[in-house]
């Protein structure tokens, strides 16, 4: 059975813009609203360079990465072609106005990934 996390209202996430939400191990996980009011979540990294999703630009179901403007699907989290790769999705419901993410899913899924340090090598 899931257990949903209440997160926030559906106004508190910009429309055509994101909220990010801190998890205790890993990387944030980005809330996005469009102009439809349609929420989605993914792992706030993109699959290219680990830029973060959440800085991009919000158009239709899709995202547009800040850094080399990869577009992201909002629904499954992959790459639009020609660009190749996936970030992370979260289930989300909303309910009475009130947007819950998947707790289970916030505790584990991506905790592995990382985002990419700038700078030389050592």
């Amino acid at each position: 059975m899931t257990v949903w996390k209440a997160i926030c209202r559906v106004e508190d996430i910009p429309v055509l813009g994101s909220r990010r939400v801190a998890r205790e191990k890993g990387l944030e996980v980005a809330i996005f609203r469009n102009d439809a009011d349609e929420v989605f979540a993914l792992l706030d990294r993109c699959p290219h360079k680990g830029g973060p999703l959440s800085q991009g630009i919000v158009f239709g179901q899709q995202v547009a990465c800040p850094l080399h403007n990869w577009t992201i699907d909002l629904c499954d989290g992959k790459a639009q072609a020609p660009d190749e790769g996936c970030t992370p999705r979260f289930s989300v419901k909303v309910e009475a106005q009130v947007v819950y993410l998947d707790s289970a899913e916030l505790a584990h899924l991506g905790t592995d990934l990382t985002r990419p340090i700038a700078g030389p090598k050592r």
